[in-house]
């Protein structure tokens, strides 16, 4: 539910300090695997960043915790689930992204442990990424600002299973149930990207990307619409961020990532 910040007033722009200049984002990579919580958490950002990868001939893929099925307040999860799986990937598709798959973790209710650690190192195990690629997961959205609010539970306990995950993935003697379905360690892992943070030094110069990654956002129309008075306009929404993030960058448009070395 990376439409939590929208819907609860704060501006993206306000994720990372304005006056920090951004540099940019190493691109000698060739894989990446993008480990968020929920349908739309990436397409906050991310996903413009991501089709700019894959016009280049990276190869990405998305790992999902969730399948969202809690993120609709009119709709069971039963209903939800399934939904918002074909958002998903039908957002990816716009941005160039064919491979998606779901963990099937219970939204809303995502815990940290050995459990999500294991999928998540299974998943870095399978695709073998050179970058990871997932959501801030601090405490708060808007740190440093004169309102910040809280942080989803779910978007928090991901972010630190991606980070423990990437180097669980290289260790033979951690998750050694991996061994036995055929998922040898992988050490090739050499950042975790993250979106949305208040420590973002980095940046991917996304000119002539941003209306791909617009399009990814408005693929999840049933979600947005279950915003209700909340709903935003993806294109101003995005533009706006994209825009503050590449005045910083001294492009047009960019999408600002905490960089974290593993």
């Amino acid at each position: 539910m990376g439409g939590a910040a929208a819907r609860e007033g704060v501006a993206m722009t306000d994720l990372t300090s304005v006056d920090r200049p951004l540099i940019p984002m190493p691109d000698d990579f060739t894989s990446v695997l993008c480990v968020v919580a929920h349908p739309d958490d990436l397409e906050y950002g991310a996903a413009s960043a991501v089709a700019r990868w894959t016009g280049e001939g990276k190869q990405v893929r998305y790992a999902l915790v969730t399948s969202g099925e809690a993120g609709i307040d009119g709709m069971t999860p039963d209903e939800c689930g399934p939904l918002r799986e074909g958002e998903e990937r039908a957002g990816a598709a716009q941005v160039g992204v064919a491979d998606v798959e779901f963990m099937g973790h219970t939204d809303g209710v995502v815990e940290y442990g050995l459990a999500l650690r294991h999928d998540i190192a299974a998943a870095i195990r399978r695709h073998r990424p050179e970058l990871v690629v997932t959501i801030n997961g601090g405490l708060l959205w808007g740190a440093g600002t004169e309102l910040p609010r809280l942080n989803m539970a779910d978007h928090r306990n991901v972010w630190l299973a991606v980070l423990d995950g990437a180097r669980d993935a290289g260790n033979r003697w951690i998750f050694t149930d991996l061994l036995e379905e055929g998922l040898e360690p992988w050490t090739g892992v050499q950042w975790v990207a993250v979106s949305g943070s208040a420590d973002a030094r980095h940046a991917v110069d996304i000119t002539g990307h941003l209306d791909r990654g617009v399009a990814s956002l408005r693929a999840h129309a049933a979600y947005l619409a279950g915003l209700g008075d909340n709903t935003i306009d993806p294109d101003e929404f995005l533009r706006a961020m994209a825009s503050t993030a590449g005045a910083r960058a001294g492009v047009e448009h960019a999408v600002a990532f905490e960089l974290i070395a593993i």
